[in-house]
């Protein structure tokens, strides 16, 4: 008599995506059943480990279907000002960025994102099995962060910004279920944020000190906790959040360690990032460009204004931008996520948090509340690390909050933020007329600009999803 297992595949959504089921026909020697997969502490630990994977994600066939493991880190500055198409690149997401989305072009993270849902739900569902203690508080925090993240990213993607959002528009099904039969609707924007905050919270308290940067920590927590308060405008809690995180980590990387942290021979700063080896086969470099005997093919190089903003003392500027030649041509690459000293070329570990994040959220904040001290103090504890010709700042009033929006989009350039302060503060995206040679000659963008609360600052949701999903709905627009 054979035994028949019920197994998620892993490479399809839950609940709310294109989720099936597949029955494996196993032996009785080697059946195995949900509950004994979630049994002893090893066990949780194992399911840990695929959930932060799935984080990673791999390219899944559809555009921009990699999470942190490339969309995540480059579409955010390829919509945007920051980068611009290189004429001698692929062209990859060349539609993208001239903002032609369609339901079958667009940024696909739904369904990676909904699968590593899914594998931190399995954790929550079962973890009542660990006797009480700090092993299953831990596991069980950095599963309520890990969905938190994963439903963050989704609804500043297809939902409105949230200080715009009425109580009637939409975000993302809040899935807090493994179960495969279940087609959840929308919920608002309003209700993703709240339930986000709560599972936050919930894992603040619960999620240990000492997990590492691979793993998400109460630092960590807290740090994105900041983000979300950020993105809500309540300043006062961003402040608090960002002080808790700052309590455990305030080293955002000094001038002499900066450049080793985007070769991953330093932590130096880094609050999460998620693992990458060789052997996985997901390059986040990759998207921006490829190394080869013939030198560095560009997929999108640094606009020229951008490239500009970065002052010869600022450490950033060699570590996040290098300038070759490939085919006869000058350009100045982006090369933040280039590889480590050794192994293969753009194989690096994404980094999810940073402390220089968690520095400038506070800044933001202490401005936003008319606390001009406190926010250059913030700001200044993170350009004392920046400039090696520094002097403190003197800024106040509305010079003071351009020097912080400047300095969030230095730091944070082709790190996956820049499309999300643009909307969140409700402004145009306003290119250069630059083109992708060294020099600003070249090739220009073909669509320079996209007006403050354009529809297509929500990107439709997947094809596939309105298929599978009859209760989904598309964004307008589209």
């Amino acid at each position: 008599m054979k035994k028949y297992i019920t197994l998620l595949s892993f490479a399809a959504l839950m609940g709310a995506s294109s989720c099936s089921e597949k029955e494996l026909e196993l032996g009785p020697y080697n059946s195995v059943t949900i509950a004994q997969a979630y049994d002893t502490e090893t066990d949780y630990a194992n399911a840990s480990r695929g959930m932060y994977s799935r984080n990673v994600g791999g390219l899944s066939g559809l555009v921009g279907g990699s999470y942190y493991g490339g969309t995540m880190l480059s579409l955010p500055d390829i919509l945007t000002d920051n980068a611009i198409i290189c004429q001698k690149g692929r062209l990859t997401y060349r539609l993208q960025q001239d903002f032609k989305y369609t339901p079958d072009i667009t940024w696909d993270m739904w369904t990676q994102a909904y699968s590593t849902i899914r594998r931190a739900n399995g954790i929550l569902e079962n973890v009542d099995k660990l006797p009480e203690g700090a092993a299953k508080n831990n596991f069980k925090g950095e599963a309520l962060a890990v969905r938190a993240l994963a439903h963050f990213d989704m609804v500043r993607v297809y939902g409105k910004a949230f200080q715009q959002a009425t109580d009637a528009d939409l975000g993302i099904p809040y899935v807090v279920t493994t179960d495969p039969a279940a087609r959840p609707a929308r919920e608002s924007v309003k209700s993703n944020y709240s339930k986000i905050e709560a599972d936050l919270k919930a894992a603040a308290g619960l999620i240990g000190g000492g997990n590492g940067v691979y793993r998400f920590n109460k630092s960590s927590v807290y740090g994105l906790l900041s983000r979300l308060y950020l993105y809500m405008g309540q300043w006062q809690n961003c402040v608090d959040a960002s002080s808790e995180s700052l309590k455990i980590a305030s080293d955002p990387g000094s001038l002499t360690s900066f450049a080793n942290i985007w070769k991953d021979a330093s932590n130096a700063g880094v609050l999460l990032k998620l693992q990458l080896v060789d052997r996985d086969a997901v390059s986040p470099g990759v998207e921006y460009s490829q190394s080869s005997a013939s030198g560095v093919r560009s997929e999108y190089v640094a606009d020229f204004d951008l490239f500009n903003l970065y002052k010869a003392t600022d450490v950033r500027k060699n570590a996040y931008i290098g300038s070759s030649v490939f085919s006869g041509s000058k350009y100045n690459n982006i090369i933040k996520y280039a590889g480590r000293a050794t192994g293969n070329v753009n194989v690096i570990d994404p980094k999810v948090l940073r402390v220089a994040e968690i520095w400038l959220n506070r800044s933001e904040a202490y401005a936003q509340l008319g606390k001009d001290a406190d926010a250059l103090t913030d700001l200044n504890a993170l350009r004392r690390n920046r400039y090696s010709d520094y002097k403190a700042g003197t800024e106040t009033g509305a010079e003071l909050k351009a020097e912080i929006d400047l300095q969030r989009r230095l730091e944070l350039a082709f790190e996956g933020h820049r499309f999300f302060d643009i909307k969140r503060k409700n402004l145009a995206v306003q290119r250069s007329n630059k083109g992708d040679l060294s020099d600003g000659t070249g090739k220009t963008f073909t669509t320079r600009t996209l007006a403050a609360g354009s529809t297509f600052f929500q990107l439709p949701l997947p094809t596939i999803e309105l298929r599978v999903n009859t209760n989904i709905v598309q964004n307008p627009g589209y």
